[in-house]
């Protein structure tokens, strides 16, 4: 049977942020809808727990909104300032540019940590996590994120 991460390994872990295979409906991009909950989660809790905290508006969000080419804090703004779903998918449409490249992005996405030096860092992790045997099912980035939140058994 396949090890589990050992619970706590990588700390607390937020399971009901959005899969992060899941697109944003509005604009077709992979991570957004994760970038957004965890704007929402700041919004309703004043901070991340540390384990997200580290890579807030860093990492993947980060990476995204370099893509984009706009500033993560603007996306944290448009959230925080923002009374639901359809205003924040409308501003964030007209901060983005017109063609955000679904495809493009989606695509490095989901092959982040694919590299020898991503191999490298995905076995650190899961090794860290009680987890070495599973190097070869836990591919990407994307899929230790989904892995730690419990939606890769």
């Amino acid at each position: 049977m396949p090890s589990k991460p050992i619970p706590g390994s990588s700390g607390e872990v937020l399971r009901d942020l959005p899969s992060a295979y899941l697109p944003h409906a509005a604009t077709g991009l992979l991570h957004l809808p994760r970038f957004i909950a965890k704007c929402q989660y700041v919004k309703a809790h004043g901070a991340l727990p540390a384990s997200y905290a580290k890579n807030y508006k860093r990492g993947m969000d980060r990476f995204l909104c370099l893509h984009l080419g706009v500033d993560p804090a603007a996306v944290e703004k448009i959230v925080h300032e923002s009374a639901g779903e359809a205003e924040i998918d409308a501003k964030l449409r007209a901060l983005f540019p017109a063609d955000v490249r679904a495809a493009k992005w989606n695509r490095e996405y989901v092959q982040k940590g694919m590299t020898p030096a991503g191999r490298d860092f995905l076995k650190e992790a899961l090794t860290a996590m009680g987890c070495p045997d599973r190097t070869a099912d836990i591919i990407s980035i994307v899929d230790l994120m989904d892995f730690d939140e419990g939606r890769i058994e």
